[in-house]
């Protein structure tokens, strides 16, 4: 594997491992935090964060490693490494893949939700629930692409 292969690979899977840090932390304790508040005040927090999420320092993270595991997809292909590959393609489909298919639409449904609406209550414990169910399959996808990087370079 020449140098800067080994620098991109070591770098996406370094920043792969960040997105997966920082998906965890919501799993761990951000999401159980938000679901102990009134529904109305987690609804309202939640929203808040899903605005703030959309901003450059989170977004140039997630989709600045999906580009360079783009680079990296073509590259195991042409080099046959399964590994490479492997960590690519793991965290394509199971971070940025859910992500678009899974959390988004139901970050949009919770945009919808008025916090202080009638059904606002009812439907709060269902959507953290689904939405972590999504969020655990991010975090894992993140730190296990990560190690599958680091698999490729040794």
């Amino acid at each position: 594997m020449s140098t800067p292969l080994v620098v991109l690979t070591v770098a996406t899977a370094i920043a792969s491992a960040t997105v997966g840090g920082v998906l965890f932390a919501f799993s761990t304790f951000v999401m159980p935090a938000l679901r102990r508040l009134p529904a109305a005040h987690g609804i309202a927090a939640m929203q808040s964060i899903n605005v703030t999420a959309q901003r450059p320092p989170l977004m140039l993270l997630m989709f600045g490693t999906t580009l360079a595991c783009v680079a990296l997809v073509v590259v195991g292909v042409v080099d046959r490494s399964p590994w490479l590959l492997a960590g690519a393609a793991v965290y394509l489909v199971g971070a940025i893949g859910v992500t678009a298919a899974y959390n988004v639409p139901r970050n949009i449904e919770l945009a919808a939700l008025d916090p202080a609406g009638p059904d606002a209550a009812a439907r709060w414990p269902g959507w953290v629930r689904e939405w972590n169910a999504g969020n655990h399959v991010r975090t894992v996808a993140g730190i296990a692409a990560a190690a599958l990087l680091l698999r490729a370079v040794v």
